[in-house]
């Protein structure tokens, strides 16, 4: 599925570097036509290319291409934020199963900004934890199961890096390394991912190699949440 010239260029990585520098709506206003050429078509195209790859996965996958269901977001909400910048210098696709209620499922996604790329597996307790995929559905399948974490560390250990958050007094805190069965009933986000080159984005075989990132990834989303 290799495309026939590559998705992104050089300049997506200028482009959030000036953004992180200039960070305010006159800077974007004056380089909106630049941020849809480097960022918004490139991050179309893209989703566009793995949509086979990732319903070949699971046909119930959202991939129609919908801000907000597969792009984040580049306006930041800071209504509650003592950082008052309006934009993020970054940008992600990202794929999801929808799922009842207000249950969130994992997501397959990838994200560019000016210092990296990455790409993989994460889940959080939305809306919250008691009602979360992460307690509903994942919970009762480790303890049916308890040595499934364990065989997926052992399986994609080498490959990428885990981390995981849960709650202490109230603040999330990051712990890096893979959750054991033990850490689950705090666990509030579980991230898998590789850390990929600049360079490796600007390549044509960028949307093949995403894709057996996803294929490597998609059974912690299927068991944590499907």
């Amino acid at each position: 599925m290799a495309a026939a010239k590559p998705i992104f260029q050089k300049e997506i990585f200028k482009f959030f570097r000036d953004l992180g520098r200039y960070n305010k709506k006159t800077w974007m206003d004056a380089n909106r036509d630049r941020y849809q050429e480097t960022v918004v078509l490139p991050f179309r195209r893209l989703c566009e290319e793995l949509s086979p790859a990732v319903l070949k996965l699971d046909s119930r996958f959202d991939a129609m291409g919908r801000r907000g269901a597969n792009f984040s977001r580049i306006n930041r909400d800071i209504r509650f934020a003592k950082d008052k910048t309006p934009y993020h210098a970054h940008m992600y696709v990202k794929f999801s199963v929808p799922l009842p209620g207000e249950m969130k499922s994992g997501q397959l996604y990838m994200g560019i900004s000016a210092e990296a790329v990455t790409a993989g597996f994460r889940i959080y307790a939305e809306p919250k934890r008691k009602r979360s995929s992460i307690a509903l559905i994942a919970e009762p399948r480790i303890a049916e199961k308890p040595e499934w974490l364990a065989q997926q560390k052992k399986r994609l250990n080498k490959k990428y890096e885990s981390y995981w958050y849960a709650t202490m007094k109230g603040e999330w805190t990051k712990n890096n390394g893979w959750p054991t069965t033990a850490d689950w009933p705090k666990l509030q986000g579980w991230i898998v991912r590789a850390k990929l080159s600049s360079a490796s984005a600007t390549r044509a075989t960028f949307c093949t190699d995403l894709a057996k990132i996803f294929r490597d990834l998609y059974p912690l989303l299927k068991f944590t949440s499907l």
